[in-house]
């Protein structure tokens, strides 16, 4: 059975959609750290940024410059990333669609979870796809990850939460005629042989990954506070800070509070998070700032760093 955990990115892939975000690797790869730089300091106006400039910033994150430009280029094609020329120039921002989907992804990423109170009913997907269909079963299984589900089963995926019209519109769009969603109770079996639903998640683990980027990242919130970190390291650590949370809600199926084991850390997480990432946002826009006028030769309009709450809303 395919472990639920082994997720190698953030947005399911869509073969058919006019954009195709990189893959999550293990680390942070040089194209999954150009889409974050981009999307933090341009989601909202869609700037155009100087190629050399986005190098320059990716080189400050250590990726040397024959990596930058590659992942450019493979941003684009991929239908993240459009270009222009301005004499000898090039300049580049994200897509249409591209934005449209990271200001839904940022959104899904950074919302509180809702405490409504659980009906203690869950909502099973059971499907039955060919072994030749690999891609179509792939993609099932990214859309699935996406919406919270985690396989029981190989073909039966499992969440507490109901189909929201959204996540009925999404699987109806897939038009696949060997898939069934219902609604049930548990009913708890005497059985050694039993599977309880809750294993489908391995909560240890997510709490492992909780556990670890709270090490990671409390040292910095105080010194972001402190006015301590400017420049290159600002905008090093903005960038890492969101590409090393915004795997831990997906990861985190947001089983409702009695599921799950005491002293659960998603807030703990979410709330320093908020405190780096907004803690250094001036700085790093700044230095961005800086940077990107030093190769347009001037300043760009529409670059600025959001915050998590601008996120949380959408930018509405």
């Amino acid at each position: 059975m395919t472990s639920p955990y082994d997720i190698d990115e953030i947005f399911p892939q869509d073969s058919t959609g006019p954009v195709r975000l990189p893959r999550r690797q293990a680390g942070n790869s040089p194209q999954g750290l150009a889409v974050t730089l981009l999307a933090d300091y341009t989601l909202r106006s869609r700037a155009w940024l100087p190629s050399a400039a986005i190098v320059a910033l990716l080189a400050e994150a250590g990726v040397s410059q024959a990596g930058a430009r590659t992942a450019i280029s493979r941003l684009a094609r991929r239908g993240v990333l459009e270009s222009h020329r301005q004499g000898r120039r090039s300049f580049y921002r994200l897509t249409p669609a591209a934005a449209a989907f990271l200001v839904v992804g940022g959104c899904a990423i950074v919302s509180p979870v809702g405490t409504r109170p659980w009906d203690e009913q869950w909502t099973l997907i059971a499907f039955s796809l060919p072994q030749e269909e690999g891609a179509l079963r792939r993609g099932l299984r990214g859309q699935l990850r996406w919406m919270g589900y985690a396989p029981l089963y190989d073909g039966l995926w499992i969440s507490p939460h109901d189909l929201s019209e959204k996540a009925k519109s999404r699987l109806a769009e897939l038009a696949l005629g060997t898939l069934t969603v219902f609604r049930a109770r548990h009913v708890d079996l005497d059985a050694a042989s039993r599977r309880n639903p809750l294993d489908a998640w391995d909560t240890g683990d997510i709490s492992r990954q909780y556990e670890s980027f709270i090490r990671q990242w409390s040292v910095t919130a105080p010194r972001a506070a402190a006015g301590q970190i400017a420049g290159p390291e600002a905008v090093r650590a903005r960038t890492e800070v969101m590409d090393t949370y915004r795997r831990l809600p997906i990861l985190d199926p947001q089983l409702p509070a009695r599921l799950l084991p005491p002293g659960w850390l998603r807030e703990p997480a979410r709330e320093l998070f908020t405190a780096v990432y907004d803690g250094l946002a001036r700085a790093a826009e700044d230095h961005v700032r800086s940077v990107a006028g030093r190769y347009a030769e001037g300043q760009i309009a529409g670059l600025g760093a959001h915050t998590v709450a601008d996120l949380a809303t959408g930018f509405s």
